[in-house]
């Protein structure tokens, strides 16, 4: 498994296993935990692709333990401060549609699923929503549509990942160009500590009153605690949607031409550009005139007439570097396409290598990068593809996201190709200054670079861990790795 410290066991290794799970029963009733082979096993992954590729294959990514499904924050209050006494690990699950590894029971343990925690309440003055962490993403978004509302957080995973999720990653939704990241949105959470406490963060617009701890568990993968309820930001549906397409030869001025649009203050809530490998991949069939060319879409929502004022702005802006207005059937291409993940199923069974990769840079380097990533992968032996798409952005930046595929040489396993592919992309983008992720989290895949993603930081987000999970119960082997990749980039 190379770099890959997965725990594969068939029986566990607690020793008072069989006290543990009666005392469990004991908080929520023998209908809301399992021991049961097919549960532990069904638990046992998320979408990380190479877990999909080891499941194929016959081998068990992981095994937890114990499987349990609380109600109420008490009960996964008692759960974690049984799990203390035991000290055996407790893993927060939502819906299992990661693609890092994160929900990876990697040390065995307590897998808590939240799917029991789906209430909503809505406070259509504040404009805000109070929601379980367990909710589904698309039931929430339905849910709000049916009111005249949105959040507005529309990740590829939506139909298939929970609010908790959402926050556990940090994670970016498809029109995060208006309605923002779960930073933007989250304005206050109800979250178990991991010695079993509860704190409740306040609500309210915003304040100086040192510093926000509840901003901690946002992106903290459930190595802090577990976050059981958050109230958020929500919107009028949109009185207009407006959509854009254009086709350009060179790759930095369909860069240039987006920046100078979000720099003047022009917020598009969907940017997307595919590069020419992508574009051919994605656009090919519907729009003739894509060959060798570069797609940027958009997506605007909002009031009519600012709508309209956008729309002229950025077309002004795409057509100043020579971009060639192809109107809106991309866009609706790719509306019809955007919740379409069969690709990283279709690649397993026939034995070859492929997984995404998302990180995020300056404007300064977007190109450099974009560049040095794309040679990076394919000078690994074995890598075929290596394409690229920029899926959000910024005034002062952007997140590309990278698609690889390969087949391993002769005397090379799968394992340490995917390694290999892994390896020279994230330290590429730190060589060249940019983030080892945007919005998937670090999980497996990327927790051998946290410290050099961290530098300093990583020092106190040690200790931070350590204080207040002195037990290391809470998702552990994710973003605190005992061994920590060393070598210079």
């Amino acid at each position: 498994m190379g770099n890959f410290k997965i725990h594969f066991q068939s029986e566990t290794k607690f020793e008072n296993i069989d006290q543990i799970i009666e005392n469990l029963t004991k908080i929520v009733g023998s209908e809301r935990i399992s021991v049961d082979m097919i549960d532990r096993i069904a638990y046992g992954k998320d979408y990380w692709l190479i877990s999909n590729l080891m499941t194929l294959k016959g081998t068990l990514p992981c095994l937890p333990d114990i499987i349990i499904w609380p109600q109420t924050a008490k009960e996964v209050s008692k759960i974690i401060k049984l799990a203390n006494n035991y000290k055996i690990p407790v893993i927060p699950y939502g819906e299992g549609s990661g693609v890092v590894g994160g929900a990876l029971a990697v040390c065995g343990g307590i897998i808590l699923d939240t799917k029991y925690f789906d209430s909503i309440e809505i406070n259509s003055t504040n404009m805000t929503v109070t929601v379980g962490t367990g909710l589904n993403g698309a039931v929430l978004e339905r849910h709000l549509n049916e009111h005249g509302l949105r959040m507005g957080h529309i990740p590829q995973s939506i139909r298939t990942s929970t609010i908790g999720g959402y926050i556990a990653h940090r994670a970016a939704g498809q029109f995060s160009g208006i309605y923002g990241k779960m930073e933007d949105i989250v304005l206050s959470m109800e979250i178990v500590l991991p010695t079993g406490d509860i704190i409740r963060s306040k609500t309210y617009p915003r304040a100086s009153v040192g510093p926000m701890v509840d901003r901690l568990f946002l992106g903290s993968e459930g190595t802090l605690g577990i976050v059981t309820k958050a109230t958020c930001k929500i919107w009028p549906m949109p009185e207009k949607q407006g959509k854009l397409s254009y086709l350009f030869s060179d790759l930095q001025h369909c860069l240039d031409a987006i920046r100078e649009t979000l720099q003047a203050r022009i917020n598009p809530g969907v940017i997307r550009i595919y590069d020419k490998k992508e574009t051919e991949r994605h656009f090919g069939e519907t729009i003739k005139e894509s060959k060798d060319k570069i797609m940027l879409i958009f997506v605007f929502e909002g009031i009519k007439r600012l709508v309209n004022l956008e729309m002229q702005i950025t077309s002004e802006n795409c057509e100043k570097y020579n971009g060639i207005d192809t109107g809106e059937k991309p866009v609706d291409h790719w509306f019809e396409t955007r919740f379409k993940v069969s690709e990283a199923s279709e690649f397993g069974p026939y034995d070859q290598v492929m997984d995404t990769i998302e990180i995020a840079c300056m404007w300064d380097k977007s190109k450099e990068i974009y560049d040095a990533v794309i040679n990076s992968l394919l000078s690994v032996p074995g890598i075929y593809l290596a394409s690229g798409h920029a899926s959000h952005f910024y005034t002062t930046g952007v997140c590309w996201y990278f698609t690889f595929s390969g087949i391993p040489k002769e005397g090379k396993d799968h394992f340490t190709l995917y390694n290999e592919a892994w390896d020279a992309t994230i330290s590429t983008v730190l060589k060249t200054e940019g983030s080892a992720s945007h919005h998937h989290g670090m999980g497996i895949n990327r927790g051998k670079w946290m410290q050099l993603e961290h530098g300093e930081e990583f020092k106190l987000l040690q200790k931070i861990k350590s204080t207040i999970d002195p037990n290391n119960i809470m998702n552990p082997g994710k973003l605190y790795p005992d061994e920590i990749q060393k070598k210079e980039l």
